[in-house]
């Protein structure tokens, strides 16, 4: 098992030097779903709510989230990204909207944590807008599904 990085030999919380890391494009791949009542998903995908374009203002509130990883997360380095992509996809059949965050860059550091907080939010972001018709959501199975770059390069999700 890997030690854990973000405490130094004393014990104390740090953020790690990646100085020395090779520079690689580093990729990740998240998901996560918001289920709702049916009729929450029948407006949202029939774009009818009241305040607009639910998945499109959550998009946008992914790709932003990504960007203010660093200010969220104490010791997560700022990294310059090159792509932030959100795709949504309604499950009818199960009540839920899926999100699906690729985030992409070519530094010294892994893109995960920017993946999983742009998915995080961009759920967050359709509950948000949708509460008002809907507070029984539930935000679920936020998860890695894939990573690659870096020494440890590829990992996919079994």
């Amino acid at each position: 098992m890997t030690l854990l990085t973000h405490f130094n030999s004393s014990g104390e919380a740090h953020m790690v030097d990646v100085g020395h890391k090779a520079v690689t494009q580093r990729i990740a791949v998240t998901e996560g779903y918001i289920e709702m009542q049916p009729q929450t998903l029948h407006l949202i995908i029939n774009n009818q709510h009241k305040k607009g374009d639910v998945l499109a203002i959550a998009r946008i509130a992914g790709i932003m989230a990504s960007k203010k990883t660093a200010d969220l997360i104490p010791l997560c380095h700022p990294l310059p990204l090159t792509q932030v992509e959100l795709n949504f996809s309604a499950e009818p059949g199960k009540n839920r909207i899926r999100c699906q965050t690729t985030v992409k860059t070519n530094g010294q550091t892994g893109v995960e944590i920017e993946a999983l907080n742009a998915t995080q939010i961009a759920l967050l972001t359709i509950y948000d807008m949708c509460k008002a018709v809907d507070r029984g959501m539930i935000i679920q199975s936020v998860q890695l599904l894939e990573k690659s770059g870096g020494k440890s390069g590829h990992w996919l999700r079994q």
